[in-house]
């Protein structure tokens, strides 16, 4: 997308509470392909975050917001072309959600990038985005570490806890293209995972439908329950320990904690969990493990062109090789 702006310079006021008040420049947005399609309304609310719905659609209702120097309604699709004026607004913006120092370390964990997708291998304890008292995740971390990119998105998400590959899209087709491909179930995902006890039994499929519970201050905790949506995963033992079995994990349906309640459920919580685990486990103590043990290794999906498949692989990191290899001597 390219832009022309006029020259006058937004002016910042820092206020006692910790937010800025800036008054933009008029600005005038040329729509490319990618943002050709989308619904004026909606294009706003994306360039002008933190502005009122309901200021939004006065600006466009009075006029100060025009397509091609003429009026438009709320609802209309714009086209590749079109020029759209966005006029100056008052924007309060918190300071704590200014753009992170020193982001570019996050690059480092980039294992896979194409047109359309960046695939990072994200460290256990990193959220994928900030709230909830988190200024960064991995999504403002990787804007504000590559400026170049004036389009990334989070294609999915990953528990903070989890380790893993997680996609971020380049262009809004891309995230259009694969949001469709999750939903149509066109993107296969397997983990890796650690959990307590002898799954001796082999390969089991639990098809046991998840409910989620918001609790006080806004933690999600997730229980089976037949008032749930449908959920189904296969555990594929690859080691079976004395005290704990090593798995592949397929997933079948992406519910919120899918995995680890769903290991819970059949008596073989995830290793690490401090959710649904067993805090007391005594493999969990003898493996010196210190964070939850499940690692998103690959995801597949099928090409744009759809010619082939598009296969990631994040390899697991130092401290769940290091657990593995304590196992391997108890």
């Amino acid at each position: 997308m390219s832009s022309s702006t006029d020259k006058t310079a937004p002016k910042g006021v820092q206020t006692n509470n910790g937010v800025v008040s800036a008054k933009t420049p008029a600005r005038f947005v040329t729509i490319d392909a990618e943002m050709a399609e989308r619904r004026l309304d909606n294009f706003l609310m994306a360039e002008l975050k933190g502005l009122p719905r309901s200021h939004i659609y006065k600006m466009i209702r009075s006029g100060e917001v025009r397509v091609n120097k003429g009026r438009i309604k709320p609802a209309r699709r714009l086209l590749e072309g079109d020029i759209v004026r966005i006029p100056p607004v008052q924007l309060a913006t918190e300071v704590a959600k200014q753009p992170p120092q020193n982001p570019e370390w996050i690059n480092k964990y980039i294992i896979y990038k194409d047109d359309d997708v960046i695939a990072l291998n994200k460290p256990s304890g990193l959220a994928v985005h900030g709230g909830s008292g988190i200024s960064a995740g991995l999504i403002e971390l990787m804007r504000a570490a590559n400026p170049q990119e004036h389009s990334l998105e989070l294609v999915h998400r990953l528990d903070r806890s989890t380790s893993g590959c997680i996609l971020v899209a380049r262009k809004r087709s891309s995230l259009r293209y694969l949001h469709e491909a999750f939903r149509e179930g066109g993107v296969k995902k397997s983990y890796l995972t650690l959990l307590e006890g002898r799954l001796s039994s082999g390969t089991q499929d639990v098809k046991l439908a998840l409910e989620v519970h918001t609790r006080q201050g806004g933690e999600r905790h997730v229980t089976v329950s037949e008032k749930g949506k449908s959920a189904h995963t296969r555990f594929i033992p690859l080691s079976v320990y004395s005290e704990a079995t090593y798995c592949k994990v397929d997933l079948f349906t992406g519910r919120t904690h899918q995995i680890r309640v769903h290991a819970e459920a059949i008596g073989h919580p995830v290793l690490g969990d401090d959710r649904y685990g067993n805090p007391e486990s005594n493999a969990l103590r003898k493996l010196k493990l210190k964070r939850l043990f499940l690692h998103a290794a690959v995801l597949e999906y099928p090409e744009r062109n759809g010619h082939g498949t598009v296969m990631i692989q994040a390899p697991m990191g130092e401290e769940l090789n290091a657990a593995l290899n304590r196992l391997d001597k108890m």
